[in-house]
């Protein structure tokens, strides 16, 4: 079998700073997501005040908005689109849609069975319309990037202005859901953390899927992922992430530029965030749009710039579905009745630990992996279900 059409990406074709910030993103996926898992974002905000750690939480909780809310999401998606195009120049339109569909299927297993705040879903939707893009200039790309990042400024806008909730029956459907279940917003905190059976666990996932729906629709989530994807898509075809040393002057410029801007943008939406939005969802969402974004870059640029440090990231990036997925196998295991059932027990500050040292935990477990594998065990799959072919896994003595 040729090894470079179906195998491990060689050397050449690998960039160690790809893997790095995938490696990176991983880990402000895990403490974004981390405070869900650990039910602490569900609970009310009497039980929250209640907590020991409750006046460093609030501060670990601002803190969250301005540094990671949204960044490394950002950060993972356009570093998929990235990988889209890399993926697209190299295998083509038909082996890039097989791809997209197979992830498709893991997204909605992940969703359904697993956890309900999967992201692979909405990234396969939006890697299917990235390919209507292949054609177009980079001053359309750049263009439609624009255009799609600010469009839920605008529906909100609409929105706000004319009084109506577009996804107001995806709402009215999930708590349908939930209550022919038997969950109820005073029981919903605790209910994973006392199902103590998947059977039970399940019935939550029931209504969480439908709430997941809801929550893409009202957050207005594909088109911010998709002008991610085309930032991604420009990236690859100007080969930027392999042109380092020579752009570094810009690099510099525009990461300073991007940090100046970002940096009291994100402050002004984590005020907003942890005060209920006191100034408008259309604020809210503008304010979203020009800070999430530039410290995105910004933090790529920066990892770009002075990569040594962060090179212990790589092993999880190469890993990256599978640490995707694993995330969420250990904060049920943690968290959940199924598990050990700390849900609901620990503050905020508590459970961004747990997230960091989880992270790490995956770092170690994927080196080891990966001195005698070629790919985590979820890439090794997909890579043999979109190549409908058995690729060898395990390295050769």
């Amino acid at each position: 079998m040729n090894q470079t059409i179906n195998g491990p990406t060689t050397g050449r074709q690998r960039y160690v700073i790809l893997d790095v910030l995938r490696g990176l993103a991983l880990l402000g996926i895990a403490m974004a997501n981390f405070p869900e898992f650990g039910l602490w974002t569900f609970l009310s905000s009497d039980a929250q005040a209640a907590m020991p750690t409750a006046e460093v939480d609030k501060v670990v909780w601002f803190m969250m908005f301005w540094f990671v809310d949204g960044k490394f999401y950002s950060v993972f998606s356009i570093l998929f689109g990235i990988g889209f195009a890399i993926f697209l120049s190299r295998k083509g339109i038909g082996r890039f849609l097989r791809r997209m569909l197979i992830l498709i299927l893991i997204g909605l297993v992940h969703l359904l069975f697993v956890w309900n705040g999967d992201i692979l879903l909405l990234y396969a939707v939006g890697g299917l319309l990235l390919s209507l893009f292949q054609r177009c200039s980079d001053r359309m790309l750049l263009i439609a990037a624009v255009l799609l990042i600010f469009l839920p400024v605008a529906l909100d806008a609409y929105a706000e202005w004319q009084g109506i909730d577009m996804a107001a029956p995806l709402y009215a459907a999930w708590w349908r859901q939930a209550a022919s279940s038997g969950i109820t917003k005073e029981n919903f905190a605790s209910w994973l953390r006392d199902a103590d059976n998947y059977g039970l666990m399940f019935e939550f996932l029931k209504q969480g899927s439908i709430e997941r729906m809801w929550e893409f629709v009202s957050g207005h989530r594909l088109p911010k992922v998709l002008g991610l994807f085309i930032i991604g898509y420009l990236i690859a075809r100007n080969r930027l992430y392999a042109r380092i040393d020579e752009l570094r002057p810009q690099f510099i410029k525009c990461l300073r530029l991007l940090l100046f801007f970002g940096l009291p943008t994100s402050f002004f939406y984590a005020w907003s965030a942890t005060h209920n939005q006191l100034w408008g969802v259309t604020i809210h969402s503008l304010l979203y749009a020009v800070s999430v974004v530039p410290l995105s870059i910004a933090y790529m640029l920066g990892v770009c710039l002075w990569l040594k440090p962060f090179v212990w990231a790589k092993s999880a990036g190469r890993m990256a579905l599978t640490c995707y997925i694993g995330q969420s196998l250990i904060g049920i295991l943690l968290f959940y009745g199924v598990g050990m059932g700390w849900g609901t027990s620990f503050g905020l500050v508590y459970i961004e630990w747990t997230a960091i040292i989880a992270f790490f935990v995956e770092v170690l477990l994927c080196s080891l992996w990966l001195r005698c594998f070629h790919f985590g065990p979820l890439e090794w799959i997909w890579r043999m279900l979109t190549y409908g072919a058995w690729i060898r896994l395990r390295k050769v003595e």
